[in-house]
C-alpha cells in the first residue's frame, strides 16, 4: 500500500515535473501547480551527465533526449593558450548503458518533460499557485490564487532556488548566496572538431563548450566577479565578445563575431548555491530540487539531482506504508548525494576564483563524476 493517494507538486521545474511523472506511474493521483502561465523554461543549453541520462532514462524519456540532443563522450580539459591539462572518462553510470555525457537546448528538455507530465495523467494548472496551506495529521488543505480549496496526503515544494514555500515554512533558512563568481551561456554554431565537453581553463575565466544538436553547441564563461553586480543586458554580447578574446584558440577566435548576434541569446547569471539541512520536510510539505540543494553549475549536476530526488521521493511513497517511513527513506537517500554536489562544485568554483590548483581541479571534477555514476 502507498503511502500517499494524491499529491500536490508546487512548481513545474525539471524537479517537480519528475515527482510528478514518476508518481503518476506509481498510480498516485497528481495536480501540479505552476505560476507561469507560459511553462516555458529559458536559457541556452544544459549539460546532462551519465547520472542525469540514467535518471531521465527511468523516467522513459532517453531516447528523446538522444533524437533531440546529442549524447558525447569524454571532457577535454585545456589550459587558456590551449595545451591538454586532462582528458576526463565519462563511462555510462552503474545499472545502465546510456552515454555518460550529453547536451541538449534547456527548453528542448523543459518541453520532453513537460509533454511527458501531461501525458503521464497529472492534472497540471497554469498561471496558478497556492495561497494558503492548513496542516492536520492526516492532510494538508490547500487554497489556491484561484480561489479554490483541495486536500491531499502530501505537498511537494519544487518552486525553485527563490522558493516562497522554503520562506513561508523554514524562515529560519537564509537567501542562497552569492559565491563570487557569474555564468554567461550563449548558443553557438557547432563546429565539426566540437565532439565533446572542451573547457579552456583561464585566469579567473574558464571557457566551455558542449555539443547540443548536429548543427549547433551551447557555449558557458564562468567569470570572477568579487561583487554581486548588475549588468546592463544591452552590453551582453559585446561584454561576451569580450571575454572570449582571453582564450587564443582558433574554434573560439572564430566566434567571436557570432556573440554579437542575436541569435547566441546570450544569458548572464550571477551564481549562488544553498545546502539547506535536513529534514526537508516540515509535517506533509516536503521540498526537493532547488528549493533545498541549489548548486553552481561547476558539475554540471544541477537539474540531475533535482530530478534524482523527485524519482526517488515518487519510489520511496510507493514503497512505504507511511508518509513518515517514506520521508525518511527518502533523506537517507538524498543527503550525502546532494551535499557532495553542492559542496564540491562550491570547492571548485573557489580554485577557479583564488587560482588553486588546477589538477586539483580536475581531481574533483572525476571523483565527484564517479561517484555521481554510483546508483541512486
Amino acid at each position: 500500500m502507498a503511502a500517499v493517494n494524491k499529491v500536490l507538486v508546487v512548481g513545474g521545474g525539471f524537479s517537480g515535473m519528475a515527482a510528478a511523472i514518476k508518481m503518476r506511474r506509481n498510480g498516485i493521483e497528481v495536480d501540479l501547480v505552476e505560476i507561469d502561465p507560459e511553462w516555458c523554461e529559458l536559457g541556452a543549453g544544459i549539460t546532462i551527465n551519465g547520472a542525469s541520462m540514467r535518471a531521465l532514462e527511468s523516467l522513459g524519456l532517453y531516447e528523446q533526449v538522444v533524437e533531440q540532443g546529442c549524447v558525447t563522450d569524454g571532457v577535454a580539459i585545456h589550459l587558456a593558450h590551449g595545451p591538454l591539462v586532462m582528458e576526463l572518462p565519462t563511462p555510462s553510470p552503474v545499472g545502465s548503458k546510456v552515454g555518460g555525457s550529453g547536451g541538449i537546448f534547456r527548453p528542448t528538455l523543459a518541453r520532453i518533460m513537460s509533454n511527458a507530465t501531461i501525458d503521464s495523467g497529472v492534472n497540471v494548472r497554469l498561471g496558478c499557485t497556492y495561497t494558503e496551506i492548513k496542516q492536520s495529521e492526516t492532510c494538508a488543505s490547500v487554497t489556491f490564487t484561484d480561489g479554490t480549496t483541495k486536500d491531499y496526503d502530501l505537498v511537494v515544494g519544487a518552486d525553485g532556488v527563490h522558493s516562497t514555500l522554503r520562506k513561508e515554512f523554514f524562515p529560519e533558512v537564509p537567501e542562497p548566496e552569492y559565491i563570487g563568481q557569474g555564468v554567461w551561456r550563449a548558443i553557438m554554431p557547432r563546429p565539426a572538431e566540437i565532439n565533446r565537453v572542451t573547457m579552456w581553463m583561464g585566469s579567473h575565466l574558464k571557457l566551455g563548450v558542449n555539443p547540443v544538436s548536429e548543427t549547433h553547441m551551447y557555449m558557458f564563461i564562468t567569470e570572477d566577479r568579487p561583487t554581486k553586480e548588475h549588468i546592463d543586458k544591452a552590453t551582453w554580447p559585446k561584454v561576451f565578445a569580450g571575454l572570449m578574446e582571453n582564450f587564443p584558440n582558433p574554434i573560439v577566435k572564430a566566434l567571436i563575431p557570432h556573440a554579437l548576434k542575436e541569435e547566441a541569446n546570450i544569458d548572464y547569471r550571477p551564481l549562488a548555491n544553498l545546502l539547506v539541512k535536513t529534514p526537508w520536510n516540515k509535517g506533509r510539505l516536503v521540498m526537493i530540487g532547488d528549493t533545498v540543494a541549489a548548486t553552481t553549475p561547476h558539475l554540471a549536476s544541477g537539474a540531475g539531482i533535482g530530478i534524482e530526488s523527485g524519482i526517488v521521493l515518487a519510489d520511496e511513497l510507493a514503497t512505504n506504508n507511511s508518509v513518515e517511513e517514506a520521508l525518511e527513506r527518502f533523506h537517507e537517500r538524498r543527503w550525502d548525494r546532494c551535499r557532495m554536489v553542492v559542496e564540491n562544485s562550491a570547492r571548485l568554483c573557489d580554485i577557479e576564483i583564488n587560482g588553486g590548483d588546477k589538477a586539483e581541479h580536475s581531481k574533483i571534477m572525476g571523483q565527484s563524476l564517479m561517484a555521481l555514476s554510483q546508483p541512486i
